[in-house]
């Protein structure tokens, strides 16, 4: 069938390799912008994982924003899932705090909801949103759904279709390749291998999840907080996930380290002494909190990151999203909310333009321009936590200017 003009895609095939936040959204956003008047393209998804490992391999508590029309809450908004994720979710702020070693309070970000939004974040595990994502996809959409087998490689034929190995040995012909298998994307690997590497942003963190019987301590009960040292360029970040558990992750300037999370019981001590030695000017709870740490989620985690890239001529055919095309340091939690509205934004550019190329350089417009200021702002953040000497003076009377005009509204 010749697709008619808008729709281009109109009966074709489409390939989407991963099952992430990115591919998910995707998928349900196609489903729901496409002209039910034109014969619907065959979507076919491959992830490497089984269902339930794909669900619940990740125990961590995400941030989902909702404080401008680039964040992950409004692409939950336009997929009709925001009632459902509430159920599962915690309304909050978003507010982010500045505590100094003593817990003094320094600073803080308040941001507001935007637009109808009920909060400007929601909490929630990563496990609740993937299901959630995972049973819509299913009953909803007619994409056909392959768990535990992935996208191996993947070549360009001479028709332009793009040929797919499957880890079963197969191979299948599409019309259109979405790449959202992540930041060691196998697809990038084809299309882009000179592409691979990820850059050091300077900093490296060591860390892990804690559980407190008693209750998350305060300050850090409530919202993302960062507590610095002062001018000694130390800094520890805290996520609270429930009322027993947080996330905490000590980090300092230097060389890039070897990340590692799987840890002997001597090797694990030897983590948290360093956490604990190294931030000696951190008062309780922080102690409290690195005691609390569950052996098997400590880490060693070196700050990498990849900038977007825009899709060339030699990827016709082939688009990636999520973190195959961009990865944010772990200084800036909001990987998860880039890729929901990248899924969002490529269905609904291919929706709405005549041509393949027209939808790539729409997409490329709108992705890239979201991700532009997050990125700056992570490495604005990685300097102001681990300010040291006139910087360090410069941002403590920044903060207390701040904290002046806040108290005078």
């Amino acid at each position: 069938m010749t697709a008619p003009a808008g729709q281009f895609l109109a009966g074709k095939r489409i390939i989407v390799a991963g099952g992430s936040f990115a591919a998910l959204s995707f998928i349900l956003a196609l489903e729901q912008l496409w002209d039910t008047s034109l014969e619907r393209p065959k979507v076919i998804l491959y992830e490497r994982d089984d269902r339930d490992k794909s669900i619940g391999k990740d125990p961590y508590m995400l941030n989902i924003n909702g404080a401008s029309r680039n964040d992950g809450l409004i692409a939950i908004q336009q997929l009709g899932l925001l009632n459902e994720v509430r159920k599962h979710a915690s309304l909050n702020g978003g507010d982010i705090r500045v505590w100094a070693d003593n817990w003094k309070w320094l600073s803080s970000i308040n941001p507001t909801a935007y637009g109808s939004l009920p909060a400007a974040t929601m909490r929630v595990t990563r496990a609740d949103l993937k299901r959630i994502l995972v049973e819509k996809a299913e009953t909803t959409t007619r994409t056909t759904l392959n768990w535990g087998s992935a996208c191996t490689s993947a070549e360009r034929l001479p028709s332009g279709e793009i040929r797919v190995t499957i880890s079963d040995g197969a191979t299948q012909d599409c019309d259109l390749l979405v790449a959202a298998d992540g930041a060691n994307s196998t697809m990038r690997a084809c299309f882009r291998p000179n592409d691979m590497k990820t850059e050091y942003a300077g900093a490296s963190q060591i860390g892990g999840i804690s559980r407190l019987p008693g209750g998350v301590p305060k300050p850090i009960d409530k919202d993302y907080g960062l507590q610095m040292s002062s001018g000694e360029g130390v800094c520890c970040i805290y996520n609270p996930f429930d009322k027993e558990t947080v996330a905490w992750a000590v980090s300092t300037v230097g060389p890039e380290r070897e990340p590692k999370t799987d840890f002997t019981v001597a090797e694990f001590e030897d983590l948290k002494k360093e956490a604990l030695e190294t931030a000696s000017m951190f008062q309780e709870p922080f102690k409290t909190v690195v005691e609390a740490t569950m052996p098997d989620t400590a880490f060693i985690r070196p700050a990498k990151e990849k900038f977007a890239f825009q899709h060339d001529a030699s990827l016709k055919g082939v688009m990636f999203i999520g973190d195959a095309n961009h990865i944010l340091s772990p200084f800036e939690f909001v990987g998860a909310n880039l890729a929901l509205k990248d899924g969002w934004d490529l269905a609904e550019q291919i929706c709405s333009n005549t041509s393949m190329d027209a939808a790539t350089a729409s997409y490329d417009r709108v992705s890239i321009s979201r991700f532009e200021p997050v990125f700056s702002f992570s490495h604005e953040r990685i300097g102001f936590g681990h300010s040291t000497g006139k910087k360090w003076l410069f941002y403590k009377y920044g903060m207390a200017a701040q904290r002046g005009l806040k108290q005078v509204h």
